[in-house]
């Protein structure tokens, strides 16, 4: 349910068509709320039906004309009592197959799993660096900023807390498992050197 206040989120200041849209969430707010492009033009429809966004076709020189998707003043008012309805509170609920892996931690997969983190590791880096870098750009003084821009510095302000923290967790979980496997040699080699 909350894409559609996405969506009208991302339509707040300007008029975009769906595929600009997909564009915003692979960008801005596909940090913190991921949908595909199916899921984006399907949802348009069913904001168009309820009246709050309108769509105008926009004629293009050799290229497909294009819908061009603006909020109405029904959207906006939606949007302003969404924003007032107490939101689902998530602490940390995640559906990751790795949590389930480490449940099954053994000799046998000590080595792989600690190549997911390292992996996961070097994701979280670039995406840090990427929050990072806009906030440089976009938000270096965020007590000049306006209002609305307030509350994006916010959000990305939580990604980047998330982010570190997620990094400090890649970073004791391979700790741990680097120390196990040392561990794991010792006393393979003292059991062979007794034996």
């Amino acid at each position: 349910m909350a894409l559609r206040y996405a969506i009208m989120t991302a339509l707040i200041e300007d008029e975009l068509s769906g595929y600009d849209l997909a564009g915003s969430f692979d960008k801005s707010l596909g940090f913190f709320w991921h949908a595909s492009h199916q899921q984006i033009y399907r949802e348009l429809g069913k904001l168009s039906e309820l009246a709050w966004v309108t769509g105008r076709t926009e004629r293009q020189k050799g290229r497909p004309d294009r819908i061009l998707y603006a909020l109405t003043d029904a959207g906006r008012e939606a949007l302003d009592e969404w924003v007032l309805t107490k939101d689902r509170m998530r602490l940390q609920e995640t559906k990751d197959e790795l949590y389930i892996k480490l449940y099954n931690l053994s000799e046998s997969n000590i080595d792989y799993l600690r190549s997911r983190f390292l992996e996961r590791r070097e994701a979280m880096m670039k995406r840090l660096y990427l929050y990072e870098r806009i906030r440089r750009r976009h938000y270096g003084d965020p007590s000049t900023l306006p209002l609305r821009r307030k509350g994006v510095y916010l959000a990305l302000l939580g990604g980047i807390s998330g982010g570190k923290q997620y990094l400090a967790w890649c970073d004791e979980a391979l700790s741990l498992l680097t120390n196990a496997v040392e561990e794991e040699n010792i006393s393979s080699t003292v059991k062979s050197d007794t034996a």
